[in-house]
């Protein structure tokens, strides 16, 4: 089979195609012909050596860790109802999910429902987690005002689309003229250029005046710190992005004198069990057509590097996935 491998800490060039030997189905494991794997931002910076504080994975290694696809072999002690089912689950290790088949234990697979395609399924295998996590630790309620930073990504997507779920005002804040005018076609509220001289004034305007009672920061750096501006008195402040280079510093004692809750990265960093549950609610929310994964561009496996170039690049929207030659 494919992989797409990492070599060395690098540019994308350095995340090359080889052929290696298929996997097994140990003991309580599954092999899942891979349809589609996610690709995350956090992917380019792991490549390149930049969060090695965070990601103890050295080359050579097989990037990414969520896939959809069907089951084409069980181990011992696996139901052999499994076989040919439709499934995503996340891989982890060394071995990542940018190939054409992946060994993963039977209780990290979750069942595609009925009715959603393994393409939309494995868009939401991170965002849609989560962006469910951060709703329930922010404790988003029906009524909330909610300011999405970095809207354009597949996490600030699902997010704008769970403000309606749970019955939360949205407004976005994107930059770039394309991918504005493709979140006004959404059911949001408000949308805000990022790029304009006056965006936290009308952030504010769009917000009623009052500020945000949940602000999510995709972004992170000074864009999430200037936003942190933008929170309402006993609001809640999530600051888990950091496409900018790093997260949004809050300085703790302002936000205790606004009786602002501040939440991190550690807010998101889930247990399996909690993390396959999301998985599996996000799942059901797009079957039922309260979520619509919106897949932006898909790369064959064999151009991996290219999907890493145009995430970097800024030039993506939604979700970017790699298909295998057999999708």
């Amino acid at each position: 089979m494919q992989v797409a491998l990492v070599t060395g800490f690098g540019p994308p060039e350095v995340l090359v195609t080889r052929a290696v030997a298929d996997p097994t189905a140990g003991p309580g494991e599954v092999v899942i012909d891979v349809t589609a794997a996610d690709v995350l931002w956090v992917d380019t910076r792991i490549r390149e050596g930049a969060a090695q504080e965070f990601f103890d994975v050295r080359p050579p290694y097989v990037p990414g860790n969520a896939v959809a696809g069907h089951v084409g072999a069980v181990g011992g002690g696996v139901d052999a109802a499994w076989l040919g089912q439709p499934v995503v689950a996340h891989t982890g290790g060394e071995w990542g999910g940018y190939a054409e088949r992946v060994a993963v234990p039977v209780g990290d697979v979750s069942l595609v429902p009925a009715g959603l395609g393994l393409v939309d399924a494995a868009a939401l295998l991170h965002d849609g987690p989560t962006a469910l996590a951060l709703f329930e630790g922010l404790r988003v309620t029906a009524g909330d005002s909610l300011l999405v930073v970095g809207a354009s990504g597949g996490l600030g997507i699902v997010s704008l689309q769970l403000a309606r779920v749970f019955g939360a005002r949205a407004v976005a804040v994107a930059r770039d003229a394309g991918k504005l005018a493709r979140i006004r076609e959404m059911d949001v509220d408000a949308v805000v250029d990022g790029d304009h001289p006056a965006w936290l004034d009308q952030a504010r305007t769009a917000l009623g005046g009052a500020g945000a009672d949940v602000i999510l920061d995709n972004v992170g750096g000074r864009v999430g710190e200037a936003a942190f501006g933008l929170v309402a008195p006993g609001g809640r402040f999530s600051a888990h992005g950091t496409p900018s280079g790093r997260f949004a510093a809050v300085d703790p004692a302002e936000a205790q004198c606004l009786g602002v809750t501040v939440h991190g990265i550690k807010e998101v960093q889930l247990s399996r069990e909690h993390h396959k549950r999301l998985t599996e609610q996000a799942l059901a929310e797009a079957a039922a057509g309260r979520l619509r994964p919106v897949v932006g561009q898909t790369f064959p496996l064999t151009r991996a590097a290219q999907a890493h170039a145009a995430i970097a690049g800024r030039a993506v929207f939604g979700k970017t996935l790699l298909r295998t030659a057999a999708a």
